[in-house]
């Protein structure tokens, strides 16, 4: 659970570097280059044989699903959205876990369901407010659908986990994740995207460079990684501690304000739901150990 914890604290942060040094970027270009960072990271520690054909597929389509076109459909919602609004939409995640989880499971546990209810309170005690202005349908639909395909991934590399050869740890397999990432984002960017309006400044590249070797690629990995050793209940709360963390990071580095009682609220729904779920930790559906 603790490399939960620390992704959630890097990923709270970079809320406020995308939204304040990234405009103006095209976002699928953005998405693009975080992920192709991001593998090369994890190129040299790459065990190209060490897999089968099978296993390296799942694990292309699961990159592409969890973090490539995540990020195309997540950064592509900021033309549609303010970041405040982008932040109350993602709070549906716990929902989707759940849902899935028990469809891929066959069972359903309400402990988990009332976990990733008091989670989905817990975002939006600190993010709900009127929403006005054109574009907030297009905006919310894409949301949701990058809320699907990163709940989708963690759970489908949940499962694929366990059937790795020994010897083979998870940042041995993390490029294969990435490199499904790259492409499918790689992909969209020559239908929808023109490089020749790609100029950031060495600052942007300095962001770019942090989100994509710190943010995407250690965080992703140690995201995936967390993901193993936790029920999918506890999942759903993490999903959702970003949002406060996010605020907290903004009020002490990017100078923004919030209303600190609805913040406080926020965060003691997630310690709720948090203890909620684990209070039966021995039932259930049990962490998928390495």
């Amino acid at each position: 659970m603790i490399w939960l914890l620390i992704v959630s604290f890097v990923w709270a942060f970079s809320f406020g570097l995308i939204k304040g040094r990234l405009g103006g970027i095209d976002p699928v270009i953005v998405a693009f280059v975080r992920m192709a960072i991001a593998t090369a990271v994890f190129l040299p520690f790459l065990k190209p044989r060490a897999l089968g054909v099978g296993l390296v597929t799942r694990l292309f389509a699961i990159g592409a699903l969890q973090f490539g076109l995540m990020y195309v459909l997540y950064l592509h919602a900021y033309r549609y959205l303010q970041a405040h609004e982008i932040a109350l939409f993602t709070i549906l995640t716990p929902f989707y876990l759940a849902l899935l989880d028990a469809l891929l499971e066959k069972r359903f546990q309400m402990r988990f369901l009332a976990g990733g209810v008091l989670a989905v309170a817990g975002g939006a005690a600190v993010t709900w407010h009127r929403t006005d202005g054109t574009g907030l349908a297009t905006g919310f639909f894409l949301v949701q659908g990058s809320n699907l395909c990163f709940a989708a991934g963690q759970l489908f590399y949940r499962r694929l986990r366990p059937n790795f050869p020994d010897g083979i740890n998870d940042h041995q397999v993390f490029a294969w994740l990435g490199s499904g990432a790259s492409v499918i984002a790689g992909l969209m960017t020559l239908v929808t995207s023109s490089w020749s309006d790609f100029t950031p400044t060495l600052p942007q590249l300095l962001v770019l460079i942090y989100l994509g070797a710190i943010a995407s690629g250690l965080g992703f990995f140690l995201w995936n990684f967390g993901a193993t050793q936790v029920n999918a209940g506890v999942l759903s709360v993490f999903n959702n501690l970003k949002i406060p963390l996010g605020i907290l990071c903004s009020l002490a580095f990017f100078h923004e304000r919030t209303d600190p009682v609805r913040l406080l609220a926020s965060l003691g729904l997630m310690l709720l739901a948090l203890w909620l779920i684990q209070a039966k930790g021995k039932t259930g559906n049990a962490p998928v150990r390495r």
